[in-house]
């Protein structure tokens, strides 16, 4: 589960500026720790199916943001790519 702390802790991480809690940058690294905490449950309970159907959502998300992202500043794109670590 994303707690408040791990949760502020990815916004300090991606923030544009002081208050930024919502730009793609944030938003991306907000689903990006969700989906690395969904899978790693889903590698200890193998037949949770509705975990999993939310997973492919919130991978789908992010593949939406990030292709947003790409489109509109291709500078912070590729920041959010290597900070997260994502294969793109």
């Amino acid at each position: 589960m994303l707690t408040k702390r791990k949760k502020a802790n990815e916004i300090a991480k991606a923030k544009r500026h002081d208050t930024d809690t919502g730009s793609p940058e944030v938003q991306i690294a907000i689903i990006s720790r969700r989906i690395e905490e969904i899978s790693s449950h889903l590698d200890k309970n193998r037949k949770d199916k509705h975990s999993r159907r939310g997973l492919l959502g919130l991978v789908a998300a992010r593949r939406k943001h990030l292709k947003h992202l790409e489109s509109t500043n291709k500078r912070a794109y590729s920041t959010i790519v290597k900070t997260l670590g994502l294969k793109k």
